[in-house]
């Protein structure tokens, strides 16, 4: 993929960049060590103070800095602008409280004594430049997850970013400058995919994250295993939206449809499965299926638009591929189910009922506007169905039954639960999933000590 601006509203190519030469990449680096080496010992306070102006820089460039997002990935300029705001949320947090989740933990004094110590403490250090392979379509919130959490534990990071969202990758170079993070703290690397494996494998980097597809996190993985470095990876998603015969029906679908389509569609933790229950099965789908086909699909730039295009054209035929097997085979097409005349990557909020383990969207991601519904007996079959996926990142159930709640907890596969509402990352909570959607986790205290050297001093009586 060449690294460009392309508007996915018209398909017009806005703008071209050329990667990075060798010889500018190995700069980089250089550069990205020895600002580790400063900002290592810099204090909490210090990177607090700058990491709060970039929360404000942010904040004032806010109806800018969408307007870019959207024009690079087709996303509604107000959820863009709401990303923008979310991130700056995310810097002020960790800014807040990075020093009391970094701070220096003393064991039980039983076990410091059994050990023959005066005084043992755990400290948490930071590792170094932290390379990010990032992905378009939350291009702002993926990188911001990470960095200020990196860069509030004394880290320093290198971006490669999707190749179609340069100008918010270089955005974000220019955000971490302004705010006064000394230079090397936070570079952008316009490179293309190509050129990770070199990086990755350069002993200045001393561990890599990745959010993206599946294929993406196994070369990335399979890469810093061989190298013997740290990674935590964030991949695909397919979560259940699990609907019991106690729920708010009426309300559970409303919210089932921002659910689905929030970012186009296009989103790791977006629900993907709809498994309700046969007793409310047909209220559901009826007002699922209607919101649904409501939805205002248009221009991202206007105000008015629910749904946008798709990020690229490829993106926009692997959902229609997903879409017409799944017909083929059998599943019944509510609402949807043609991509539309016209310029852009367009495609309708879809809904496919009658869908079975045959079908390729039953086990794979479909990363656009289709939802999928699947009718169950009872909760043995509701858990039988959602787990019955490669992945696990998070899943939503919908019941007022106590023990029904319970039981989900306990038996989902996935990094997240959520009861009687969506899945929503929040920079106070551990974000991350099992199976093939990754391992790690970001965010939270859990997310600021994944690139930390977590370090046991041990002193002698």
């Amino acid at each position: 993929m060449p690294i460009a601006t392309v508007n996915p509203a018209t398909g017009e190519t806005l703008e071209t960049y050329d990667a990075l030469a060798e010889e500018e990449i190995e700069r980089r680096l250089a550069t990205a060590a020895a600002a580790f080496r400063t900002h290592r010992t810099t204090t909490f306070a210090e990177r607090a103070l700058r990491m709060n102006r970039a929360a404000g820089l942010l904040e004032e460039d806010e109806q800018e800095i969408a307007r870019v997002m959207t024009t690079e990935m087709g996303k509604p300029v107000r959820q863009a602008r709401a990303e923008a705001a979310k991130c700056a949320k995310a810097m002020r947090w960790y800014a807040e409280h990075a020093e009391e989740l970094l701070a220096d933990e003393e064991p039980a004094e039983y076990d410091v004594k059994d050990s023959g110590a005066a005084w043992v403490i755990v400290r948490y250090r930071p590792l170094g430049p932290v390379l990010a392979v990032m992905p378009w379509n939350f291009p702002l919130w993926q990188v911001v997850r990470f960095a200020a959490p990196a860069l509030m534990a004394g880290n320093v990071g290198l971006l490669k970013h999707a190749s179609n969202v340069p100008r918010t990758a270089l955005y974000l170079e220019d955000l971490f400058r302004r705010a006064g993070f000394a230079e090397g703290c936070f570079q952008t690397l316009l490179v293309g995919s190509g050129a990770v494996e070199g990086i990755l494998r350069d002993p200045r980097i001393k561990a890599a994250t990745l959010t993206g597809s599946e294929p993406a996190g196994r070369s990335v993985a399979s890469v810093a295993g061989d190298e013997i470095k740290k990674t935590v990876m964030e991949l695909g998603g397919s979560d259940p939206f699990i609907v019991m015969p106690s729920a708010d029906v009426e309300r559970a679908a409303d919210v089932a449809v921002t659910a689905r389509v929030q970012n186009n569609g296009q989103s790791c933790i977006a629900a993907k499965r709809f498994i309700v229950h046969t007793d409310v099965f047909d209220a559901f789908a009826e007002r699922f299926t209607a919101r649904m086909k409501a939805l205002r699909v248009g221009d991202p730039m206007e105000e008015e638009t629910e749904v946008g295009p798709l990020a690229s054209q490829q993106g926009r035929a692997d959902v229609e591929e997903l879409v017409e097997d799944a017909a083929a085979r059998g599943a019944a097409v509510l609402c949807g189910g043609a991509r539309p005349d016209g310029p852009g990557w367009y495609y309708p909020p879809t809904v496919l009922a009658d869908v079975t383990p045959q079908m390729r969207i039953h086990h794979e991601e479909a990363f656009g506007p289709v939802a999928t519904l699947y009718r169950a007996a009872g909760i043995d079959e509701v858990v039988a169905i959602a787990n019955d996926s490669p992945f696990g990142l998070s899943s939503n159930v919908w019941t007022h039954n106590g023990t029904e709640v319970d039981r989900f907890v306990q038996d989902l596969e996935a990094g997240g639960v959520y009861i009687n509402g969506m899945t929503a990352s929040h920079p106070a909570f551990p974000f991350g999933g099992v199976k093939r959607s990754g391992y790690g986790r970001e965010l939270s205290g859990h997310g600021i000590r994944e690139f930390c050297n977590i370090t046991t001093v041990w002193h002698g009586a």
